[in-house]
C-alpha cells in the first residue's frame, strides 16, 4: 500500500505523481492544504510540506527524498551514462529551484494560494506585478527549454527522465492556470504534448482546485 500526502498545484507532489506513474505504483492521494499547517500533518512531517509519501511500511518526506528512494528502488529510472545523469540532475535542480523560485511559486502563491489564506498569514488579492515578472521570468525559461528541445527529442537524451517529468509537473501547475504561451514555443508544445499522453499523466490532468477550475486546454491531448 502506497499512501502519498500532496496538493494538486504542488509542483513537487506533481512529479512525484509522474515518478510513481512511470514505474506502474499506484497510489492512494490525499490532499493536504499544507499552508493550514495541520496538527496531525505536521506529527507526520515537522517541515510541514508536501509531499509525503507513506511506501513499504516507511515514511519519507519531501520530494528528494522520495525521488532518490524511487530511484534506488527502480534502478532503470535513472540514465546509465554518467554525462547523461549529470545533465538530468543539472535540469533537475533546474526546475526545482530557478524556475520554481522564479516562475511557478508565483504564480501559484497569487493565483491560487493567496484565496485560501488569511490576511494575517499573507491572503488576499493576487498581485499583478509579481504575476508580471514572473511570466516575463517564464517567457525567458521557455527559450531555453525551446533551445534545448530544439537539438533533443526529451530534455536530456532520447529517453524520457525524471528531468521530464519535473519540467512537466511545473509547467502543467502553469497551464492549469493558463498561463502557458503555447504557441511561441512549439517545440515545447509537442514535447509536453508527448508527455501529456502518457498513462502517468492521466491523474494529473483530472486535478480540480475547488473554485479555480482549469483554463483553456489543460485537459485536452490534442492542443
Amino acid at each position: 500500500m502506497t499512501t502519498l500526502y500532496h496538493y494538486p498545484l504542488c509542483p513537487f507532489s506533481r512529479k512525484i505523481r509522474l515518478f510513481l506513474g512511470e514505474q506502474k505504483v499506484g497510489a492512494d492521494l490525499i490532499i493536504e492544504r499544507f499552508w493550514e499547517n495541520r496538527k496531525e500533518f505536521i506529527k507526520l512531517n515537522p517541515s510541514g510540506e508536501v509531499p509525503v509519501m507513506l511506501f513499504d511500511d516507511n515514511k519519507f518526506c519531501g520530494h528528494y527524498a522520495i525521488s532518490e528512494y524511487i530511484e534506488n528502488k527502480f534502478e532503470d529510472t535513472l540514465p546509465k551514462d554518467l554525462a547523461n545523469k549529470s545533465e538530468n540532475r543539472r535540469l533537475i535542480d533546474w526546475f526545482d529551484n530557478k524556475f520554481h523560485k522564479e516562475v511557478s511559486k508565483i504564480i501559484i502563491n497569487e493565483r491560487v494560494e493567496k484565496r485560501f489564506r488569511s490576511l494575517e498569514k499573507g491572503g488576499g488579492l493576487p498581485n499583478t506585478d509579481n504575476i508580471r515578472l514572473a511570466k516575463n521570468n517564464l517567457n525567458n525559461h521557455l527559450k531555453y527549454i525551446e533551445y534545448l528541445l530544439e537539438r533533443r527529442f526529451w530534455l536530456v537524451n532520447n529517453k524520457i527522465q525524471l528531468a521530464d517529468l519535473t519540467a512537466a509537473a511545473h509547467i502543467s501547475c502553469i497551464d492549469y492556470l493558463g498561463d502557458m504561451p503555447w504557441d511561441k514555443f512549439p517545440e515545447i508544445k509537442h514535447w509536453y504534448s508527448r508527455i501529456k499522453s502518457r498513462p502517468s499523466f492521466r491523474s494529473i490532468l483530472a486535478d480540480k482546485i475547488i473554485g479555480i477550475p482549469p483554463r483553456g486546454n489543460y485537459a485536452l491531448l490534442d492542443f
